[in-house]
């Protein structure tokens, strides 16, 4: 049990500094913008749309419908008040193992920069709105 406590506040810290760094490197203009925590605010659904078509969709299907190899993204699992915006970073950064479905563990996308991450993840709120997903 206590390994769990410790394990889930390390957790707890990684996503902080998470999205202490994904935010740091996101817009600093000072246009008067709302000043929302939302990664997916400071990101671009547009080219987060072509970094998902070229990294996630093979897995996670054209507008994370999901395939037989990748669950959906639009989902009620993914909605951003069960999976946080800084969630989708650390699932990109550090892969995940599988908690919603039996697909097995997604990898790490490393490839991917601060930027492409937040582009992805305003893409996937966005296709998750238009879904009615909230």
């Amino acid at each position: 049990m206590r390994t769990w406590v410790v394990g889930g506040i390390g957790a707890l810290v990684v996503v902080a500094l998470v999205v202490a760094v994904v935010v740091a490197g996101g817009s600093d203009s000072g246009s008067g913008s709302d000043s929302s925590d939302s990664a997916a605010d400071q990101g671009d659904p547009v080219a987060g749309a072509a970094v998902f078509d070229g990294t996630c969709a093979a897995c996670h299907g054209t507008e994370g419908t999901g395939t037989d190899v990748g669950p959906p993204l639009v989902h009620q699992y993914y909605r951003p008040g069960h999976h946080s915006d800084a969630s989708v970073a650390l699932a990109v950064l550090n892969g995940v193992q599988p908690h919603h479905w039996n697909f097995g563990t997604m990898p790490a996308q490393p490839e991917l920069s601060d930027q492409d991450i937040l582009d992805v993840t305003a893409y996937i709120r966005q296709i998750q709105e238009a879904a009615g997903i909230r």
